[in-house]
């Protein structure tokens, strides 16, 4: 049963504010770890001057973030989890309910084999979590329980040896081997009794289609065995044996796949030199060249049911209901009854060599009814987990494969720690939302399971690891890991943390030495709110440093006008924006990821730029990369986002459930959680963001109500409700409001000068039925690609407005025709009736980047503006321009505003002598240039 929301608040700041005891020190390599400094009066680490509210006390009231929400709210509400819980299941060799996977990166059929797998399910815990929490809603926290127990079963089952899934046989029952479990039945090696003659007979019900999966191996090796496969590479059945490996195989292939989820009988026979392969009772291939025999290769060392002695061979999915070994060829009379009958009721008998009816339901031991105790027993291939907190969807191969990696390929291991780290949030937000505690006993695990395998590598290694693209990337499982510090106050956990330390990306960024350029996005940005976070229980500088410099690194100079960062996911040099725009830019998770810095960041340094920066990315990309779409099998968030001319947005990339999914998850479920901050000593409240929301401050007892269209209003109105209290309330002052910053309170003005790019700061007490107006009048403005300023983007306030046109070449605009005497550029655009912030120049609709739609757009243009006009007055001079790309009219409007028009004439006329003076400008032209702006009439 979930608690109620009120129980779930004390929940939370309790497991936030958890008191860790003191902690010895620990040495760490070179570091040394110090008790945690999470502290109860703060209920955040005590390094942050700042705290944030809970997502509880946050609501938000209508607009764009509610309508996205609630596409992403009905989407969570409805998903079967068991799905996603599918591939945790299979690998424990649980049940899977009938479930079936989501596919994409989600499922052994996805990219790479699905070495991915498990990732998607931290991510829906996460955007449950953050649901319920923001809604209160049950059903949330219901699927939050369901999925925990689940989880909780699965570790139970690894920790123990595997055991038989009983299902319905032909006859009787069978063992099932769900697809995805890599278990086997291991034979006795005496099994085969050194036989000269042998009958192989299964019944046996495959799931999948996937060629080579064996229905019995026996051999050493790749070179001495024999097999029976419920397909070849032509999808049929085939039996070989050898002593001379895959070239030396005598062997006997059936016509006809065997149909999937069917019972089939499949047997072989060998005597006196000849094989035959019969198929439900029928003879379908016959070999009178089989020199070998089972006696001839020896004696074997391995005698699976399931698993093949080639390792890249899948493990056999599907169900055994009968196997039998006789010592002798059967004829085609007997291999007909045992298609219909139990061999024990046909004249053949059971085996006499070995005979399995698989009638157990429960432990992992097979019994042979052929006297001769041949008992077979159910197995991992990979034996099964190092420690008891092991979780994953897929074996610990993967984590002990990347020990000894030296390059990436994540077709072979694919971020093992990266999807632990999903998991590990998902489980850390699951327990914080709903004080579940087996979801903290299960994320606890998960750190002393990772602790008792990092620690004992060498710090050469794990630097190695971590170097890897790919197959080494951790996402942000540092900042997970120390969360949970917060709560167990456990010293290996900080120790953990630090682990994953890698101290060449670490060092170079605190000492400001960018070495970004050819490095994989979205795997590194994570890594730095990490390090914040162990800046926050270390107070080692170096982490923070680190983490500023790094942000610095990436805002402006590797970022797009929406917020996002990288090219086909990687970095390029500074400055390379217009260059790198392509069809696979700006990764959906980097803005994600960006966003959370930023976060951490203002919580040590109030540095105006942080939320600057989040309010660019949260209102374009973030917003924009959700399709305004309801769908019950989808997130519909995009992986990148293409900022080429006419680029259509994917919302269903790569086959699905995809990291930028997962993430998107989140960001459409989480939107309050920037609007407000606090100070630590609650004597300041921040409004970053100008949304329309209800903020519930507690510890004042008043509520502080946003009411705004915003970004359509230029503006926002507070109100204050509740008890008196006395606290400065901090406005953002966005750095694009170059046109004025104007307070009120209950209608009088507040006296001040604000600059773009700070925050205005209104000191008073505050009593009941306070109101605060806001106003930040909006200006049209470009920004210009760093490295081709020709190459620019459309701002209106906070709003990135795209062209949409299907066109797949730069569009030219221009933009000075019809400029305000204020620098606004928004006179030359024609509002569109009915539908805010749209407009339209030349034919052309230019709409919010935030739409979620799938018509073709312009995220960037070509500036071209090839005679001077003022006013809408063509001089029909041509525009001259200096080296650097700038034109005559970019030097007269950077002086805007413009008091009158006579200071616009005046600016006018400097600007042209000097650029006569330069020879830039012949003395003629010049004077129309003059001339033209007299005769002008702007818009002030």
């Amino acid at each position: 049963m979930a608690p109620a929301p009120a129980r779930r608040a004390v929940l939370r700041a309790a497991a936030l504010v958890a008191a860790a005891p003191a902690l010895a020190s620990l040495t760490v390599g070179r570091a040394t770890a110090t008790p945690a400094t999470t502290t109860p009066a703060a209920g955040a680490p005590a390094a942050w001057t700042l705290r944030p509210f809970g997502p509880e006390d946050v609501a938000l009231r209508k607009s764009v973030f509610t309508a996205k929400r609630r596409l992403m709210l009905d989407f969570g509400r409805g998903y079967d989890v068991d799905r996603l819980l599918q591939v945790f299941r299979a690998n424990a060799g649980l049940s899977t309910r009938g479930a079936v996977a989501p596919g994409g990166w989600e499922g052994l059929d996805g990219e790479a084999g699905g070495n991915l797998r498990g990732h998607f399910t931290g991510h829906f815990l996460t955007m449950l979590s953050q649901a319920y929490t923001g809604t209160g809603e049950k059903a949330y926290a219901d699927k939050i329980g369901h999925m925990v127990g689940a989880l909780d079963e699965v570790r139970e089952a690894l920790r123990r040896d595997p055991a038989v899934l009983s299902v319905p046989g032909r006859f009787g029952t069978a063992a099932e081997n769900v697809r995805g479990s890599y278990q086997f039945v291991d034979l006795p090696d005496t099994v085969l009794g050194g036989a000269t003659a042998v009958t192989l007979a299964a019944r046996v019900k495959p799931s999948h289609h996937t060629a080579w999966a064996r229905i019995l191996d026996f051999g050493d090796d790749t070179t001495r065995y024999l097999y029976l496969a419920a397909r070849n590479a032509q999808g049929n059945p085939r039996f070989a044996l050898t002593t001379s490996g895959a070239g030396g195989e005598q062997s006997l292939d059936g016509t006809a796949p065997l149909p999937l989820d069917e019972w089939s009988h499949v047997a072989v026979t060998i005597a006196d030199g000849t094989g035959i392969l019969y198929v439900n009772g029928a003879a379908v291939a016959k070999n009178t060249a089989m020199t070998l025999t089972p006696a001839a290769l020896g004696t074997l060392r391995d005698h699976w049911l399931g698993r093949s002695h080639y390792a890249a061979d899948p493990v056999f999915a599907g169900a055994f209901d009968e196997v039998g070994i006789w010592s002798r060829a059967l004829t085609a009379a007997q291999i007909a009854e045992l298609r219909d009958h139990p061999a024990a009721e046909t004249s053949a008998g059971a085996g006499n060599l070995a005979a399995y009816t698989f009638e157990e339901t429960t432990g992992g031991t097979f019994a042979d009814s052929s006297g001769r105790d041949q008992h077979a027993t159910l197995r991992r291939t990979w034996g099964g987990p190092s420690h008891p907190g092991f979780l994953a969807a897929y074996p610990e191969t993967q984590f002990i494969t990347l020990e000894s990696m030296t390059s990436g390929d994540y077709t072979v291991v694919w971020a093992p720690y990266y999807t632990a780290h999903k998991i590990l949030r998902g489980l850390l937000d699951a327990h914080l939302g709903t004080g579940d505690a087996r979801a903290l006993d299960l994320a606890m695990g998960m750190c002393d399971w990772m602790y008792s395998r990092l620690s004992k590598l060498p710090a050469s290694t794990l630097q190695r690891m971590w170097s890897i693209f790919s197959s080494g990337e951790f996402g942000g499982i540092v900042e997970a890991i120390c969360d949970l510090y917060a709560l167990s106050g456990k010293a290996q956990h900080l120790a953990l943390a630090r682990l994953f330390d890698l101290d060449k990306l670490i060092d170079a960024c605190a000492a400001g030495n960018d070495i970004l350029e050819g490095l994989h996005a979205n795997q590194h940005i994570p890594i730095f709110t990490g390090l914040v976070r162990l800046y926050d229980e270390t107070k080692e500088t170096r982490y923070l440093t680190a983490a500023k410099n790094f942000w610095d690194m990436v805002v402006p100079t590797r970022m797009y006008g929406i917020g996002g960062t990288s090219d086909r996911e990687f970095w390029g040099a500074r400055g390379a924006i217009a260059k790198t725009l392509g069809d696979t830019t700006a990764e959906t998770c980097c803005a994600y990821n960006m966003l959370k810095l930023s976060r951490m960041l203002f919580f040590h340094e109030q540095d105006p730029k942080y939320m600057d920066y989040y309010e660019r990315a949260l209102y374009n990309q973030v917003l924009g990369s959700k399709q305004d779409k309801a769908d019950a099998e989808k997130p519909l968030v995009t992986y990148f986002i293409g900022l080429v001319p006419g680029q259509v947005r994917d919302y269903t990339p790569k086959a699905g459930t995809t990291c930028c999914e997962g993430t998107g998850m989140e960001s459409a479920t989480k939107y309050q959680d920037s609007v407000y901050f606090q100070k630590a000593d609650g004597s300041a409240l921040y409004v970053n963001l100008y949304s329309p929301s209800t903020l519930t401050w507690a510890e004042k007892g008043i509520t502080v109500t946003q009411s705004t269209g915003y970004p359509s209003e230029q503006g926002s109105t507070l109100t204050v409700r509740g008890r008196t209290a006395a606290f400065d309330l901090r406005l953002r002052v966005p750095g694009w409001a170059t046109s004025g910053f104007r307070v009120t309170v209950n209608g009088k003005a507040v006296k001040g000068t604000w600059t773009p790019g700070s925050y205005a700061s209104v000191s008073r007490t505050w009593r009941d039925g306070d109101t605060v107006r806001v106003l930040i009048p909006f200006r049209l403005r470009v920004e210009k690609a760093l490295d081709e300023p020709g190459v620019q983007a459309l701002f209106h306030g906070p709003v990135n407005l795209v062209a949409r046109d299907a066109r797949t070449s730069f569009l030219k605009v221009g933009l000075y025709r019809n400029a305000a005497l204020s620098g606004d550029l928004l006179p030359t655009l024609t509002p569109v009736p009915g539908k805010p912030l749209h407009h339209t120049l030349e034919g052309v609709e230019f709409a919010p980047f935030s739409e979620g739609t799938e018509e073709p757009a312009h995220a960037y243009f070509h500036r071209s503006e090839p005679t001077v006009v003022f006013g809408g007055t063509d001089s029909g001079i041509a525009n001259p321009a200096r080296d650097d790309g700038t034109t005559l009219l970019d030097a007269i409007w950077a002086a805007a505003p413009f008091r009158n028009k006579g200071a616009l004439i005046k600016h006018v006329r400097s600007t042209v002598d000097a650029w006569v003076a330069a020879g830039l400008l012949g003395a003629a032209d010049g004077r129309g240039v003059v001339d033209a702006a007299k005769q002008a009439d702007y818009v002030s």
